[in-house]
């Protein structure tokens, strides 16, 4: 007997989006701790004034903070240990981040380890499981990775190169204030980079196996929006309404891959960034167009309006829509540009199904690993 539609769909985030919503960070973040670290990068929160902005409104409601500003790209599990050391050192009770997907993650994974023992890669392999972290305030800096809506912490093993995500709702934000002001400050290239990697989650989350009616609504809306706006925020920095969308793209890019998940490309990014510390918007940029190609065929009727969204007629110029728009936003890459070699190719592949076997699983088309090898070949 047909049992209809049966789905779960649950994500305990509080958005606060606008427009200058950032000066609220202190009030905010009030409900929620009183030592508070604040988790940034080496430099652009600082250069641009928000880091200044959001420690004195903290401040100025008796908040206490401390700065651990260490988290580079494709942040390391070491670094986040060594964060929440520092957490623990000085009683923190809460952390706020201040800055793109990789500040987003570290930060998780601080709050996460300052409550938990152990290897946290025992926690991202599912050997242990904990449902317990500090409270976490995020403060995108970055319209890309979405990281504020969702409980996912992307972090690499730099003792082994597996880059693989941490998940759990205890790392999902307390409360998100993603403010479109605090994107403006990014150079074109970042913002080519992580704008296509909000496009990605869309469509990989659109596409997957495991999407179903909310993801599906979701994920159309941000790709319409990101595929209206992105070629003219990247071409006029001044277009304050564009920002406002593929800002809010990016945060919905991420509330629907905690649900449906990330598929082909992103399985397919994440050993060669974890092995030669790629920027992952490139990597992206390099492997979305084959991986649409060799997986348009699976689901024809769903790639077919991911074309039409980016001025396409179906599913068998997807790709090319995809490659015309990187072209338009100057990220045109190959896995070789990016420092990637052909002897890579079989330690990628491998570690592709270690690291990514539920995004190869939930791909439309499902893959073995020497057909994963002759992708990355394509992608060269």
């Amino acid at each position: 007997m047909d049992e209809g539609m049966m789905f779960n769909y649950y994500l305990p985030v509080n958005i606060v989006f606008g427009r200058g919503r950032s000066g609220e960070a202190g009030k905010l973040t009030a409900l929620y701790g009183k030592r508070v670290l604040i988790v940034t990068g080496g430099s652009s929160a600082k250069s641009s004034g928000l880091y200044d902005r959001v420690r004195e409104s903290l401040n100025n409601e008796g908040i206490k903070t401390f700065l651990f500003d260490r988290v580079k790209q494709n942040p390391l599990t070491s670094t986040a240990e060594e964060g929440a050391a520092f957490a623990k050192e000085n009683g923190c009770d809460a952390v706020a981040a201040i800055g793109g997907g990789s500040v987003m993650d570290c930060a998780k994974a601080i709050a996460f380890l300052a409550v938990n023992d152990g290897d946290i890669s025992d926690y991202i392999f599912n050997v242990k499981r904990s449902d317990k972290a500090l409270p976490i305030i995020a403060i995108p800096t970055t319209c890309g990775t979405g990281s504020e809506g969702n409980g996912f912490a992307v972090l690499t093993n730099p003792d082994n190169g597996d880059k693989k995500s941490l998940r759990c709702n205890a790392i999902v934000p307390k409360v998100s204030i993603v403010d479109p002001l605090c994107m403006m400050t990014m150079p074109k290239k970042v913002l080519a980079s992580v704008g296509f990697d909000a496009l990605c989650h869309c469509i990989e989350a659109y596409t997957s196996k495991i999407a179903q009616p909310f993801t599906d609504a979701l994920s159309l809306y941000a790709i319409g929006l990101i595929a209206d706006n992105f070629a003219k925020v990247y071409n006029d920095g001044s277009f304050a309404d564009g920002w406002d969308r593929i800002t809010l793209a990016s945060t919905i890019g991420g509330m629907v891959i905690n649900t449906a998940g990330v598929t082909l490309a992103h399985g397919m990014e994440h050993p060669a960034s974890g092995l030669r510390n790629i920027v992952h918007g490139q990597g992206l940029a390099a492997l979305t167009p084959v991986a649409v190609e060799a997986s348009y065929k699976g689901d024809e009727y769903k790639f077919a309006n991911i074309s039409r969204l980016l001025g396409g007629s179906g599913a068998e110029d997807c790709a090319l829509r995809i490659r015309m728009l990187l072209r338009d936003i100057g990220l045109e890459y190959t896995l070789s540009e990016l420092g990637i070699k052909e002897e890579d190719i079989p330690w990628m592949a491998e570690n592709c199904m270690k690291v990514s076997a539920a995004g190869i699983a939930n791909n439309p088309v499902v893959f073995t690993q020497q057909e994963i090898a002759q992708l990355y070949e394509k992608a060269m």
